[in-house]
């Protein structure tokens, strides 16, 4: 994992990370988010505000004094609807008249699993969906996001949520919750998806990168080495519960109790839908099956 020591960036205040680049902190610090949203602001004139974050009208008003005397925000970009991430688009867009751009509502890019598992009533936890969005302008994976001065590339990366995007800009990519610089991500079915959030961690890594701005904790400096343990951690996570199952058959909570031993209580819930996640996931390469309908409480067992 990164050091989480040196990221404590003064919360609403514009700090520039590269020329025609701006990061503001949210005011939303919480186990989920550490320090809070990074908003990014891209370009010289015409700017594109990248995930306005949290409904706050503070941040709102940080956004806003952050835009100089012959600057505008052209574009208002939100990399996927959760609420520490989507819901002050709406507020944005009213005080500047930008269109919002996004994948599309929460539920769009879900995989066919996760939906028939949200069908079947099985509901997420975690940073919470802002089941309002829903942009202007749905964007697809390839999609070019263009304004003065700049261009972003649209890349799908389900995962963390079914609607979630990383944007290239040249060799730098906004990589939101899917890259992380402080923690792994959440994976939370029926929104997240294992099996999708490995994939596009892979998708990814065939790239060469320079840096990831992510949309919490700093700037990762080296995007490779940083996926790499993103999914050599997820695989030990997935040994690790291989081993636990080999005792007998248990469901995601008591894994967690097994794998986690030392995590904080306040994250154990967290944990257990990571865990389900994994089970979910395992379900689908055969290597373990459940013993009732697929639910948070299924117990399973080896194949």
């Amino acid at each position: 994992m990164l050091s989480l020591d040196n990221f404590d960036p003064p919360v609403g205040r514009p700090e520039a990370l590269a020329p025609g680049l701006r990061r503001i902190l949210a005011p939303n610090p919480s186990p989920m988010t550490y320090r809070g949203t990074n908003t990014y602001l891209v370009g010289d004139s015409d700017i594109a505000v990248i995930d306005p974050g949290p409904l706050d009208t503070a941040h709102l008003d940080a956004i806003l004094d952050a835009l100089g005397p012959a600057q505008r925000i052209s574009h208002i970009i939100v990399s996927h609807a959760h609420l520490d991430h989507a819901p002050l688009s709406a507020a944005l867009q009213e005080a500047c008249g930008a269109p919002i751009y996004g994948f599309g509502p929460p539920e769009k890019g879900r995989s066919a699993v996760m939906q028939r598992l949200a069908e079947s009533g099985l509901v997420g936890g975690g940073e919470g969906v802002d089941h309002a969005f829903d942009p202007d302008c749905t964007v697809a994976d390839g999609d070019l996001i263009e304004g003065a001065g700049w261009r972003l590339r649209v890349l799908h990366t389900p995962g963390h949520i079914g609607n979630h995007i990383c944007l290239a800009w040249d060799n730098l990519c906004f990589t939101a919750d899917h890259v992380m610089g402080w923690a792994s991500s959440l994976v939370s079915p029926p929104d997240g998806d294992l099996t999708d959030f490995m994939r596009s961690c892979r998708r990814l890594r065939r790239h060469h990168w320079q840096c990831f701005y992510p949309g919490h904790g700093d700037v990762v400096p080296d995007p490779q080495g940083r996926l790499d343990w993103l999914i050599s951690h997820r695989l030990a996570r997935e040994a690790a519960i291989l081993d636990a199952l080999a005792a007998g058959p248990c469901d995601a909570h008591g894994l967690t109790q097994m794998i986690y031993g030392d995590t904080p209580s306040g994250l154990i819930s967290a944990a257990t839908r990571n865990v389900l996640a994994h089970l979910i996931d395992l379900v689908g390469k055969n290597k373990i099956a459940p013993k009732d309908p697929l639910r948070a409480e299924t117990r399973f067992h080896l194949v």
